[in-house]
């Protein structure tokens, strides 16, 4: 599949940021336009992402393959990645297949384990846009408007609406793929597998207010990445990028800099 993507930069060594479920490269712009200063950096929509095509399917084995293929065509390996939740999977899931294309690896608050069957928040959200009457909305306000009172949180809603594009009939419409999104959920929860650990560098770094990452997660985490470090950022969610910048900022770039 031919990813859709950003080149921010043709300076520096490639690096590659992949958003997170109901996101796009989009929402990593600032970061993207601050690693630019330094690197020669990609922000990636992923399939029934953003601009990206539309599948049927999208295991991690299948998302990582995209990443590859696009990396390849752009003859641009090694590469480090940047990856949020989902994103980070599916940069975790590459290092662990093709580890030559892989320089280094941050990992956004995930792990590669497997997550409980029902996620209540991701349901939540699929429900409420589901709900949103998208062809007879009128502006983004209304849409908002609609959206109050079952996603609650504003950062949340904003977030959301980034996917509710208008198209050449001036009709909204959203812009991911979300049924396959929904169907494919209890895919994305899965842990990963590999037949040998990745050995070169990765950190993850986790929101001290999230819970995708645990204590105990740590033996899973160092059988598959035995050289991997850990950021906790305080006063973070789930969404550590969006919710202390500027510190992500600083923890990315040094880990990226660094001749280690």
């Amino acid at each position: 599949m031919k990813l859709s993507y950003k080149q921010y930069s043709e300076q520096g060594s490639p690096v590659l940021v992949l958003h997170g479920l109901f996101g796009s490269q989009s929402n990593w712009g600032w970061h993207c336009k601050q690693l630019a200063k330094h690197f020669t950096v990609y922000g990636i929509d992923l399939r029934n992402h953003g601009d990206s095509p539309h599948a049927d399917t999208m295991s991690y084995p299948e998302m990582a393959e995209d990443v590859k293929q696009l990396i390849e065509e752009l003859q641009i390996a090694p590469v480090s990645i940047i990856g949020h939740s989902m994103g980070g999977k599916v940069g975790m899931q590459l290092a662990l297949a093709a580890p030559e294309l892989v320089a280094k690896l941050i990992v956004v608050d995930i792990a590669p384990v497997e997550y409980p069957a029902k996620n209540e928040g991701h349901m939540r959200i699929i429900q409420a846009m589901e709900a949103l009457p998208v062809a007879d909305l009128e502006s983004r306000t209304q849409a908002e408007a609609d959206l109050l009172e079952s996603i609650e949180d504003e950062a949340t809603r904003k977030f959301i609406l980034t996917n509710l594009a208008r198209d050449a009939e001036d009709q909204f419409s959203w812009r991911l793929n979300l049924p396959v999104i929904k169907a494919e959920c209890d895919v994305l929860r899965r842990k990963l597998e590999a037949d040998k650990p990745f050995l070169n560098q990765v950190l993850f770094v986790k929101g001290a207010e999230s819970n995708y990452i645990h204590a105990r997660n740590e033996a899973e985490i160092l059988d598959l990445f035995p050289a991997a470090g850990v950021k906790i950022i305080h006063e973070a969610g789930h969404w550590v990028h969006a919710d202390k910048p500027q510190t992500f900022q600083k923890i990315a770039l040094d880990f990226l800099l660094s001749e280690s």
